[in-house]
């Protein structure tokens, strides 16, 4: 049973604007403080990152501090958002008003024009969190990564539909907790052969994660 407690970056540099991974303004002292603050008290097995600076930034700083191990996952990179990189939420609001209103309506059929699709986005970091719960099983890892990955994460470990990744609210330094769970269930009514791979008879093994908690520094 891997353990994932999932970071978010603090506040970068430029104020908020829409930043994917076509955008990676370094952090500002403040948000960087954030995350020091974040993580007090913990103890982890391992560091997970982001390749972008203001995930990597810290997380470089926080595995040598600690002399845990360091692996940068480019799958858990931010959602890249096309023409909406680095633009204030203003000018979106101004400039794409249509555009906008249909992002706000359906995230997966309202992404900005050359943006990455919201079910492939939401497949590479499905497939990101499942090795690492097959590499780190037993151990508890600190994954430093952005707003819209841990709003899938926690989609997929409550089956929620992807339409919920923007009514998430994830602060700056944010901390979402997830368990991976192995359960062993009863195989009928059946199941695809997919599933039935490590099952006993009349028995199906399923893995899951559980939400376990998320804690957002800022006040409401």
């Amino acid at each position: 049973m891997a353990r994932l407690d999932l970071l978010r970056h603090g506040e970068p540099v430029g104020g908020p604007r829409y930043r994917g991974d076509g955008v990676d303004d370094p952090l500002t002292p403040e948000g960087l403080v954030a995350m020091w603050r974040a993580v007090e008290g913990g103890v982890w097995d391992i560091v997970i990152s982001s390749p972008l600076q203001r995930c990597r930034t810290f997380a470089e700083a926080y595995a040598e501090k600690s002399g845990l191990p360091l692996v940068i996952e480019p799958r858990l990179r931010e959602i890249n958002l096309g023409v909406w990189e680095g633009l204030s939420h203003e000018e979106v609001q101004t400039h794409w008003a249509e555009a906008y209103a249909a992002y706000k309506r359906d995230i997966v059929t309202g992404m900005p024009y050359g943006s990455e699709s919201v079910l492939a986005f939401m497949e590479r970091v499905r497939e990101a969190l499942d090795e690492l719960a097959a590499r780190h099983a037993g151990q508890r890892v600190l994954v430093v990564c952005h707003a819209v990955v841990m709003r899938a994460s926690l989609a997929l470990a409550l089956d929620a539909p992807p339409q919920v990744l923007n009514r998430i609210r994830v602060d700056y330094a944010a901390m979402l907790r997830l368990r991976h769970v192995v359960e062993t269930l009863p195989s009928h009514p059946p199941v695809d052969s997919a599933e039935r791979s490590n099952e006993t008879p009349g028995m199906v093994v399923r893995s899951r994660w559980a939400f376990e908690g998320l804690i957002n520094p800022s006040p409401l």
